[in-house]
């Protein structure tokens, strides 16, 4: 899963930048996006599209992401997200991610760097981008981010069911189930519902 890596290190590119998102389709909750530049290639874990793994893989993969990469989070709330819609709001978490990652580092001031994108999805940054579908299995750097931002985006979803307990945010981490869809039509909105989603 090194290949676009490898090919763009040989094209003289040194800083070279996975983003993902998790959250696009929930009715609830923000998008999270990650930005990441691996630092060190051996991984004891599986590091892979983060739908494939389990709850308990994506979590032994965050730590040692966690620990072999630079990288910056962007998250988007679901206000934002209903007052731009949800593709604006991912191309901005995404840029906020990069932003964020870039800030940490000012070694990345010198550096050539590229991004890779996971999905069709072009970001306004000066930098050259390549989009990759199903990017997230068939980049490290782009599972690495895809990982970092679905656990982040779980922890929070996990936090919001202690305040919202009735929607069961825990089990479904605001995606559209039938379990989520009942609660919505028993209790109605919380504060964290996108009310432009149609399902809602």
């Amino acid at each position: 899963m090194f290949y676009y890596e490898n090919k763009l290190k040989s094209e003289g590119f040194d800083f070279i930048v996975g983003i993902d998102e998790a959250g696009r389709g929930p009715l609830a909750g923000p998008v999270v996006a990650s930005a990441v530049v691996i630092l060190e290639n051996n991984f004891e874990n599986r590091i892979d599209d983060s739908k494939k793994l389990s709850s308990l893989q994506r979590d032994k993969a965050y730590l040692e992401i966690v620990s072999k990469t630079v990288f910056g989070l962007g998250i988007v709330d679901e206000k934002v997200i209903d007052r731009i819609n949800i593709l604006q709001a991912t191309r901005l978490a995404m840029k906020d991610a990069v932003t964020a990652l870039l800030n940490k580092t000012k070694s990345s001031l010198n550096k050539k760097i590229h991004l890779l994108i996971d999905g069709d999805i072009a970001l306004d940054f000066d930098f050259p981008y390549t989009s990759i579908i199903k990017g997230d299995s068939k980049s490290k750097s782009i599972a690495s981010a895809s990982i970092l931002a679905k656990v982040t985006r779980d922890k929070l979803m996990d936090e919001y069911d202690k305040i919202y307990p009735q929607y069961g945010f825990i089990q479904h981490k605001g995606y559209p189930t039938k379990g989520h869809k009942l609660a919505i039509k028993k209790f109605g909105f919380c504060n964290i519902h996108r009310t432009t989603f149609n399902s809602v």
